[in-house]
């Protein structure tokens, strides 16, 4: 009977590289999300695409939209859920509020930025973006090829 913090096992099922390609994450915050039963069954199988997801603020609560679980083949038609219903996001009100606040300011969106499985639960990390110009993506590529480069040099 340790008094050791116990390790959290953290399953990734889906990343949005297109968010860091076109927003600067401004910060972030961990929530959970409100699932049925075969997207969950879904989503162990890793089976979600979420390029075009972001979060909306509806009377007073955050919802996920675009976010494509495909359907649990083994349901069949009539238990299965629809493949890119919006789903509300589970934060406390004073997070929300803090996020909605954030998101006001001119040019700023909720973006999910991965879902995983963390501690058998499923959640969502949700980002304030920034969208980035033209310009800034050609010096994130420009970025990205100058350290790949450099890892390859000190690799020889």
């Amino acid at each position: 009977m340790s008094d050791a913090p116990k390790k959290e096992h953290i399953k990734v099922i889906t990343n949005n590289r297109r968010a860091r390609y076109d927003y600067h994450v401004e910060s972030r915050v961990e929530c959970g999300i409100q699932l049925t039963g075969t997207e969950v069954k879904s989503l162990r199988e890793g089976s979600a695409q979420m390029s075009d997801a972001y979060a909306v603020e509806q009377h007073g609560e955050l919802y996920l939209m675009n976010l494509q679980i495909t359907q649990y083949k083994p349901a069949g038609p009539l238990q299965n859920h629809l493949p890119k219903r919006q789903r509300k996001l589970l934060l406390h009100r004073r997070e929300i509020d803090k996020l909605f606040e954030q998101q006001q300011k001119s040019g700023y969106a909720l973006i999910p930025l991965s879902l995983y499985f963390k501690d058998g639960r499923c959640k969502v990390e949700l980002g304030v973006c920034k969208g980035k110009a033209g310009v800034d993506k050609r010096n994130s590529i420009a970025e990205r090829d100058a350290r790949r480069e450099m890892d390859r040099a000190l690799k020889r």
